[in-house]
């Protein structure tokens, strides 16, 4: 557990003290606390259930100083906390706006984000229902047949390679995750979106859990498994990365910026690793880890799309420059972090090729935003064209894996039957009367 700033504890002191003195007024607890350095070093104090999912929730010194003020909604403390997070509380502010936002109806409170129907924001509704339809869990993966590749086909290169971005991909959604539940589903009003959202944040923790699941099995070592899943302390390129995505979880830059920001996280910073496992799928490796590159590209794919189609939905959006100023770090930050893992002696796929791809995919990004292109780039990989991380491209009904919950359609109506059309004509049809079946297609010959 992290250490309880200082300010923080001296903020409750008081509060503490009060109840003790009105509970407890020989308690031992003045010299505990007094030596505290976090809340279980605080014991059984009447108070601690109160406090401790206060400080769970808000561990850092600067949330600790900004968002909780003291007051007079919990009558045991003697004072009470007002803030955010738990029960008993309150939220003193809402989140900060600025004043060209005022306007925003993505972001104007009304009573009825309350309330689903009506349908008012129709395009966002079936944004919801295509990412519902797609539901998987990390259960549904076979990794069985991973390990003889893993040991006998693929060289230390290539392990390193992979073992890189999947310290990459471990984290990094647990970023995306954090943006959404502390960010953007807070501050986006309509009921559509925020169905999306409480959805998306959920798969986040599914591709959490697999890549997790993938370290797990893949590395033997209790050492090394360590080294990978603190991959953003241990791994240079992997922390700037994530430092690049963390300083946009933050209310002091306009909603318009961020989305931009999160769509380049997804759209940008994944493309590069999901290609380079669909390099692996090309060459009949990792059946396990290449199915679940597949079903998560797709999803992230769904997110970078809706992440656009909020975005068209703004009245006030950035300008053409700014777009091309976030989008370009981005793509910098990427193309880093490819130089930096990718072993220069593979066959078929390279640091410069893969540079390559990254322009491609960012000016597919940009556009999606409602700007010209800023690279002019070629897909380099002709086993990538039908994958490619838009949505827009009908990837959700592509050869790679064309999986969707039987009986939930896309327009968000009911149906009997879900029928997928590949880019080969082959049509893929799902009986909605047995709600478990899915429809799997991972035999694509790339």
């Amino acid at each position: 557990m992290p250490e309880a700033p200082t300010q923080y504890l001296n903020h409750l002191r008081p509060i503490i003290e009060g109840s003790r003195s009105q509970t407890r007024s020989s308690s031992p607890a003045t010299s505990i606390f007094s030596q505290a350095t976090s809340v279980d070093d605080l014991g059984d104090m009447p108070t601690i259930d109160k406090i401790r999912p206060i400080y769970y929730s808000h561990s850092s010194l600067e949330s600790a100083g900004s968002d909780w003020t003291m007051g007079s909604d919990v009558t045991e403390m003697g004072g009470g906390i007002s803030g955010p997070g738990s029960g008993g509380i309150k939220k003193e502010k809402a989140p900060k706006r600025f004043p060209e936002e005022e306007d925003e109806d993505l972001l104007r409170e009304s009573e009825s984000r309350f309330v689903l129907f009506p349908i008012r924001y129709r395009e966002i509704w079936q944004a919801y229902k295509a990412s519902q339809a797609s539901f998987w869990t990390a259960e549904e993966l076979d990794l069985v047949h991973d390990m003889h590749d893993w040991n006998e086909r693929l060289t230390e290169n290539e392990r390193f390679f992979i073992l890189r971005i999947l310290a990459f991909f471990a984290a990094s959604d647990g970023i995306v995750g954090e943006n959404i539940v502390e960010q953007f589903a807070l501050e986006v009003q309509i009921a559509e979106a925020r169905a999306f959202y409480s959805f998306q944040s959920m798969m986040e923790q599914v591709h959490s859990e697999t890549y997790s699941l993938l370290i797990e099995t893949y590395v033997r070592e209790t050492q090394e498994k360590d080294f990978l899943f603190r991959g953003i302390e241990n791994i240079p390129c992997i922390r700037k990365k994530a430092d690049w995505a963390l300083k946009y979880i933050t209310p002091e830059l306009p909603f318009r910026v961020r989305l931009v920001a999160f769509a380049c996280v997804e759209g940008i910073f994944f493309s590069g690793s999901f290609a380079a496992i669909f390099w692996l799928k090309k060459r009949g490796l990792m059946p396990g880890l290449t199915f679940s590159n597949e079903l998560i590209s797709r999803d992230e794919g769904t997110h970078t799309d809706f992440a656009c189609l909020l975005y068209d939905h703004l009245h006030h959006r950035c300008s053409t420059e700014q777009v091309h100023d976030i989008v370009s770090e981005a793509v910098v930050i990427e193309k880093e972090f490819l130089v930096d893992a990718l072993p220069s002696h593979l066959i078929g796929i390279n640091a410069s090729l893969m540079c390559q791809y990254i322009e491609f995919v960012a000016d597919r990004l940009v556009e999606s935003l409602g700007c010209p292109k800023m690279y002019g780039a070629t897909n380099p990989f002709d086993w990538m064209e039908l994958i490619s991380l838009q949505g827009k491209a009908n990837f959700f009904e592509s050869r790679v894996s064309s999986y969707q919950k039987a009986g939930v359609s896309r327009s968000g109506r009911p149906g009997t039957t879900t029928t997928s059309t590949g880019a080969d004509g082959t049509v893929t049809t799902s009986d909605s009367t047995h709600m478990s079946d899915r429809v799997f297609r991972v035999d694509a010959d790339f």
